[in-house]
């Protein structure tokens, strides 16, 4: 198919050892892009000194999808703000001072992508994840703006966000609660759980030059249970 080869371009894939990640990186090579993977421990989201070491190895970089992300389930009024200290680090401060950095040479070239993977709970609320949902809604407004920024440039900005998605980190959270899994599951107008490559799909897409009309937007891949 015309317009979807990535042959050439350079991709950046935070939190790409993960099972989101991974699966992105993987989709994004299929299409001939050059993956650098950026996850702990060689790449810590926290730190800005990581941040700018990693921007002065990696080179020119022509797409960045932004996959980190931390979440601590926990009732808003017994949170703990130190956690919110490190949700905002990871899934909010992170991506817009590496973006910051990589931007610019895009802009330059004029061509780039920018897909921030942020939730379906930052859309509608999600129980327990007050501070994760507030951090990762944070990118539909850093996502916009620089897709105005950048338009001239040929360089698009979109949001993707997961719904209940069958990883480590969901199964992770559904450990104690015998059948949560499958009570997600028949909520869902599909009857399924994502599964990792469904938002690959869709990233690797907004990659391509297929895509090149595609900015500012904010998409879910939920199965249904997001429809606007």
């Amino acid at each position: 198919m015309d317009g979807m080869s990535l042959d050439g371009r350079t991709a950046v894939v935070t939190g790409g050892a993960g099972a989101i990640g991974s699966a992105i990186g993987t989709d994004l090579l299929s299409l001939g892009a050059r993956v650098v993977v950026a996850d702990l421990p060689e790449f810590d989201l926290t730190s800005p000194e990581s941040i700018s070491a990693f921007c002065d190895r990696v080179g020119p970089v022509d797409i960045l999808v932004h996959c980190a992300g931390v979440s601590i389930v926990e009732p808003f009024t017994t949170s703990d703000p130190a956690h919110w200290d490190l949700m905002w680090q990871v899934n909010l401060r992170g991506p817009m001072l590496l973006t910051k950095l990589l931007l610019p040479g895009m802009v330059e070239r004029e061509w780039g992508r920018l897909v921030f993977v942020s939730s379906d709970g930052a859309r509608a609320g999600s129980g327990g994840e007050g501070a994760y949902a507030a951090t990762k809604a944070g990118l539909f407004g850093l996502a916009k703006t620089l897709a105005r920024e950048a338009a001239r440039a040929n360089v698009t900005s979109n949001v993707v966000c997961p719904g209940p998605t069958d990883t480590p980190m969901l199964r992770k959270v559904a450990a104690d609660k015998p059948g949560l899994v499958e009570k997600i599951a028949r909520g869902i107008p599909l009857r399924r759980l994502g599964e990792p490559r469904d938002v690959a799909g869709l990233v690797a897409y907004l990659c391509t030059e297929r895509a090149a009309y595609i900015t500012g937007q904010t998409l879910s891949v939920s199965g249904g249970v997001t429809m606007a």
